[in-house]
C-alpha cells in the first residue's frame, strides 16, 4: 500500500479516536456534542472519497432531523424539508455567485486559445539573462495564465507539458522545476479574479470587490517572493539552474532587421530613422520600416499617455464650491435687508420678479401695508442681484493647479527609464517585444480591464465577469482558435464546474444550519472564549488549524465547512473579516501544495516523464510552502500590504 494511503488512513484514525476520547458517553451527550460528532464524520467521509457537496447535504439533513426531533418529533420531517428548501433558495438568490460561471467560462476559453505556449516562449527570451531564467519565466507565465483562468489543474498540466521538458533538457533540478510549476500554477486561486475569493466572500459576508482589491498586492508579493527565491538559488547553486547558452539566447532576426542592423545601427530607433531618411536601404520597404518604428515607440507613447492622464488628474481645477456660493449670495441679501428693512429681507430677491408683490397687502397689518417699507425694500431689490463680481471667482476656480513635486519626480524617473530602455533596445529585443505584444499584453490588458472595472467601482464583479467572458471569446477568435468544438467544451466544463460549486454551497448551507441547530457553534465559541486568548493568539491558532486542514482537505471544503465556525468569533477579538480573509487566502495556497492531497502534484505527475517521481515533486514543493508561511507572516506584520488599497478606494 502506498505511503499516501497510509498517511490518509492514519489521519482518519486520529479524527475518529479524538471524537471518541473528547466526546462524552452516549448517555451524557447533548445536541452540541452531536454537532461536533457531525463535523468529525464529515471530515472522515470526505477523506474516504465521498462527494463533498452531497456528503454535507446528507449529514446536514440527518442531524437537522435529529435536532428538530428532540424538540417536536411530529414536525421533524416537515421542518427538515423546509430547511433544505429555504437554504437552497437562499443560495439560488445569491447574486454574488453569478460571477462564478462567467469567470470559469472566461478561463476555459483562454486556456483553449493556445496563448500559454507563446507566452512562455516570449517570457523565456525576455528573462534570458536572469539567473534561473527558465524557472523565472515559468513562474511569471503560470501567474499570468492562472490569473486569467483561475483553473489550477489546467495551468499546472499545460505548464507540465510545456516547461518541464524544457527545464529538464536545460539541466535544471527536478525538484526546482516541479516546485516552480506547482507553486506558480496555484497563484490563480489567490490573485484576482479568483473564484476562491468569491466563495469566501459569499460564505463570510464580505464584499468581493474589497477582497479583490485587498488580494492584489499580497498575490504580487507572493509571486515576487517565488521569483526571488529562484534567482537567489540559481545564483548560489548554479548546477541546480544552469544559465542559458548564447545559442539559446539568440533571437533570429527578419531580413529587414539584418540589413538595417548591419548597415546603419544595431539600435532600433537610430537604425529605423536612418533607414527611413537615407537611401542606403533601398531593398527595405518603407511601409515595413514605418510599421516597426510605430511598434518601437509604443512604450514611449504608453508612458506619455499615462503621465499625461496623471498630469490632467493632479492639476485639475478645483470643483466650484456650491455651498460657499449659496452662503455668499444669501449673506449679501441678508446684510442689505438688515440695513434697510429688517424682517422682510428674505423677500427681496423674489420681489424683483413680481411674484411676491401682493404679499404685503395680504398680511393685514399696518406695518405690512405701509408704503414706506416697500419703498425702502425696492432700492434693496435693485441692488440685491449685483451678480457682476461673481464671474471673477469662477474664473479663478477654472485655473489649473500646479503639479506636485512627486509628479515631476515620477516624470523624470520615467524619462530616465525610457532613455535607458532605448539605449539598449536592439533589433533582437524588438523581436522579443513583438512576441510579448502578441501573447503577454493582450492577456494582461484583459485582466487589468476586468480587475480595474471591479476595483474602481465601474462595474460589479458579475458585470466585469461578463465582459471578461466576451474578452475571452475575442481572444480565442483573434488567435483563430474559436470554433464550435472549443465553445462546446468550454460551456460543458463551465456548467460542470459551476454545478459543483453551487451544490457545494447548498450542502454547506444545510450543514451550517444543522450545526447551528445542534448548538455545535456555541460549544466551540464557549471553548475558545474560555481560553482567554489575545487576538494574536487566536489568529495564530486559526491559521495553524487552516494550515493543518490543508493536508487532508481542499480549499473548497475548508471554506464552506470551517469558515462559518471561525467567522462568528472574529468580532469578539476585534479582527476585520476582510483582513482575516486575506490571511486565509494566502494560507489556502497550502491546500494545493501540501501532501497527501496536493492536487497540483498529481496534476504534474500525470504529464511528467516516468523518471520524475511523486516524492521528488513533493520535495520541490516544500520550499515554496515555506515561502507561503513567510508571506503570511509579512502580511500579518504589515497589514497595509493587503488593506491599503481597499481603504484608499473605499473610504
Amino acid at each position: 500500500m502506498k505511503k499516501e494511503v497510509w498517511f490518509g488512513l492514519s489521519i482518519m484514525a486520529m479524527v475518529v479516536i479524538a471524537a471518541f476520547v473528547l466526546l462524552p458517553s452516549p448517555s451524557q451527550m447533548t445536541n452540541g456534542h452531536l454537532g461536533l460528532l457531525m463535523l468529525a464524520l464529515v471530515v472522515v467521509a470526505i477523506m474516504l472519497g465521498f462527494p463533498t457537496a452531497f456528503t454535507l447535504m446528507g449529514m446536514g439533513m440527518v442531524f437537522a432531523w435529529i435536532a428538530y426531533r428532540s424538540q417536536n418529533p411530529g414536525l421533524a420531517v416537515q421542518q427538515t424539508l423546509d430547511l433544505m428548501v429555504q437554504r437552497t433558495y437562499s443560495v439560488m438568490s445569491n447574486d454574488v455567485l453569478i460571477s462564478i460561471p462567467l469567470f470559469v467560462f472566461m478561463g476555459y476559453l483562454i486556456e483553449r486559445a493556445n496563448l500559454i505556449e507563446k507566452l512562455f516562449k516570449s517570457m523565456h527570451l525576455a528573462t534570458a539573462r536572469v539567473p534561473g531564467s527558465l524557472a523565472v519565466a515559468t513562474i511569471i507565465t503560470c501567474a499570468i495564465f492562472a490569473t486569467a483562468t483561475g483553473i489550477v489543474g489546467a495551468v499546472v498540466t499545460l505548464m507540465g507539458l510545456l516547461a518541464l521538458p524544457a527545464m529538464l533538457r536545460a539541466g535544471y533540478s527536478v525538484q526546482l522545476s516541479a516546485g516552480a510549476i506547482t507553486a506558480g500554477g496555484c497563484l490563480g486561486i489567490l490573485i484576482p479574479p479568483s473564484v476562491m475569493l468569491i466563495v469566501y466572500g459569499a460564505t463570510a459576508g464580505v464584499s468581493v470587490v474589497k477582497l479583490y482589491a485587498g488580494a492584489f498586492f499580497p498575490g504580487i508579493m507572493l509571486a515576487s517572493l517565488y521569483v526571488l527565491y529562484v534567482v537567489v538559488l540559481a545564483k548560489w547553486k548554479p548546477h541546480l539552474a544552469p544559465p542559458m547558452s548564447e545559442e539559446d539566447r539568440r533571437v533570429p532576426l527578419p531580413p529587414f532587421a539584418e540589413i538595417v542592423s548591419t548597415s546603419i545601427s544595431n539600435k532600433v530607433l537610430p537604425g529605423l530613422i536612418g533607414a527611413i531618411k537615407g537611401k542606403r536601404n533601398a531593398a527595405v520597404p518603407m511601409r515595413e520600416l514605418v510599421n516597426h518604428l510605430v511598434i518601437a515607440v509604443l512604450p514611449a507613447l504608453t508612458v506619455a499617455l499615462i503621465m499625461g492622464a496623471i498630469y490632467l488628474k493632479v492639476t485639475a481645477p478645483l470643483p466650484p464650491e456650491t455651498v460657499e456660493g449659496v452662503v455668499a449670495m444669501g449673506g449679501g441679501i441678508s446684510d442689505s435687508a438688515e440695513d434697510e428693512a429688517p424682517g422682510v429681507g428674505g423677500l427681496a430677491e423674489p420681489e424683483e420678479a413680481g411674484g411676491l408683490q401682493p404679499l404685503p397687502a395680504e398680511a393685514g397689518t399696518p406695518e405690512s401695508t405701509a408704503k414706506a417699507p416697500v419703498e425702502e425694500v425696492q432700492p434693496a431689490v435693485a441692488q440685491a442681484p449685483a451678480p457682476a463680481p461673481a464671474p471673477a471667482p469662477e474664473a479663478a476656480v477654472q485655473e489649473r493647479q500646479p503639479a506636485p513635486t512627486s509628479f515631476w519626480i515620477g516624470l523624470v524617473s520615467c524619462a530616465v527609464a525610457l532613455a535607458l530602455f532605448y539605449a539598449y533596445f536592439s533589433f533582437a529585443r524588438l523581436e522579443i517585444f513583438k512576441m510579448l505584444l502578441g501573447s503577454f499584453f493582450p492577456l494582461a490588458m484583459m485582466i487589468l480591464a476586468v480587475l480595474g472595472t471591479i476595483v474602481f467601482g465601474v462595474a460589479t464583479p458579475t458585470e466585469a465577469a461578463a465582459m471578461g467572458s466576451l474578452g475571452g471569446i475575442l481572444l480565442a477568435a483573434a488567435y483563430r482558435r474559436l470554433n464550435m468544438q472549443v465553445m462546446r467544451e468550454s460551456v460543458y466544463l463551465t456548467a460542470k464546474t459551476s454545478a459543483m460549486v453551487c451544490w457545494l454551497f447548498v450542502g454547506s448551507s444545510i450543514f451550517s444550519a444543522a450545526f447551528a441547530l445542534l448548538g455545535g457553534q456555541e460549544i466551540i465559541n464557549t471553548w475558545v472564549l474560555s481560553m482567554n486568548m489575545t487576538p494574536v493568539q487566536f489568529m495564530i491558532l486559526a491559521q495553524v488549524v487552516i494550515f493543518l486542514l490543508g493536508w487532508p482537505l481542499e480549499w473548497t471544503e475548508i471554506i464552506v465547512i470551517f469558515m462559518p465556525i471561525f467567522i462568528p468569533l472574529l468580532p469578539h477579538f476585534g479582527i476585520d473579516p476582510l483582513f482575516f480573509g486575506l490571511l486565509v487566502a494566502l494560507n489556502l495556497q497550502t491546500a494545493f501544495l501540501s501532501p497527501p492531497v496536493a492536487m497540483a502534484a498529481f496534476y504534474l505527475k500525470g504529464v511528467s516523464p516516468p523518471h520524475v517521481t511523486l516524492n521528488q515533486i513533493f520535495a520541490g514543493m516544500l520550499p515554496f510552502m515555506a515561502i507561503q508561511v513567510f508571506a503570511i507572516f509579512l502580511l500579518y506584520q504589515f497589514p497595509a500590504i493587503g488593506m491599503w488599497l481597499p481603504e484608499m478606494l473605499y473610504k
